[in-house]
């Protein structure tokens, strides 16, 4: 095949500024990595040398897909280093999260963004081969 990696997602947000904290918060070694203006509307890739969301500010539309009750992405997953320094943070910044588990993980994690997108940060298990 000829896939080299996974690049980016691009997410449409209310307010870009807050989207972009939040993100921030969870990953602060992302850095905006090129923005601008369409058609009137701000633009930022936000990320790292690996990947990047592509942030659209479009404060006038509603959110239409519902997370497992529409057909569409349910959540994005992001492999994290530290799981229990990761919740400790989520506590002290305000961040609401609910936890799951599973044989190959010792965390799992979820969180919604100021945009109702679901994330899953997860710490794999040492010994978990596919991580």
């Amino acid at each position: 095949m000829n896939f080299t990696r996974f690049e980016h997602i691009n997410l449409s947000c209310k307010d870009i500024d807050v989207t972009k904290k939040f993100y921030q918060t969870l990953f602060p070694d992302w850095y905006v990595r090129a923005e601008g203006v369409f058609n009137g509307d701000r633009w930022m890739h936000f990320g790292n040398n690996q990947f990047y969301l592509a942030l659209n500010n479009d404060s006038e539309q509603e959110r239409v897909h519902q997370p497992y009750e529409s057909i569409g992405i349910n959540h994005v997953g992001f492999v994290i280093k530290d799981g229990e320094a990761m919740t400790k943070m989520l506590e002290a910044e305000g961040i609401e999260y609910y936890t799951m588990t599973a044989p190959e993980t010792k965390h799992r994690i979820y969180v919604n963004d100021p945009d109702g997108n679901e994330i899953e940060l997860v710490e794999y298990n040492p010994e978990y081969a596919l991580k």
